[in-house]
């Protein structure tokens, strides 16, 4: 558990910067459809595998019920001047009552070990710290998903408690305030 001094340090940064690019509701429904190149981007297999997919469509369905939530949803994570796309990440959904948002991000395999997670969940964290609403970021991470709990680690997230996921499992809760004062200048 890190203390709240801790959380009060600028974000750690890496020498990977990422750029989003919003993820469409067409382009979505291609991937979920298995159709990569209608996605509009060259995209490896990855973006179409089951679990890809699953997500593809629990988001479209977000999207379907609440289109002003589409803002808050995944992006394509991309890098360089070529326009590689080399994962995804995004907000589970806009701002609870309590101005809690959930991160999600993820690497294509053949990215991956490059530090695009971590200039992921840097630019993550600065979205949240920008916008009013934002009190609180949340990550749920498996215990035994040993990458992803080293990428959050410097970045002053607390273990707040547990919980069960029908999709993923048992999964530790993080939480770290939505601070724009730990954002060392660039």
């Amino acid at each position: 558990m890190t203390d709240r001094t801790d959380r009060r340090k600028p974000l750690p940064t890496g020498q990977q910067r990422v750029r989003f690019v919003e993820l469409a509701g067409r382009s979505m429904s291609a991937l979920l459809a298995g159709d990569l190149p209608a996605a509009g981007v060259a995209l490896s297999e990855y973006f179409v595998t089951d679990r890809a997919r699953w997500l593809w469509r629990m988001r479209l369905d977000q999207m379907a019920a609440d289109p002003a939530q589409a803002r808050w949803m995944v992006r394509f994570a991309v890098v360089g001047a070529d326009g590689s796309v080399v994962g995804h990440c995004g907000f589970h959904g806009p701002p609870d009552a309590a101005g809690m948002v959930e991160i999600g991000y993820s690497v294509a395999p053949e990215f991956r070990r490059r530090g695009y997670a971590r200039a992921m969940l840097v630019e993550l964290l600065r979205r949240a710290a920008a916008d009013p609403a934002v009190e609180t970021v949340r990550a749920t991470i498996g215990p035994d998903n040993a990458a992803s709990l080293a990428t959050i680690a410097g970045f002053g997230f607390a273990e707040v408690g547990e919980q069960w996921d029908d999709e993923d499992g048992l999964e530790i809760i993080f939480e770290v305030p939505a601070d724009p004062s730990v954002f060392a200048a660039d």
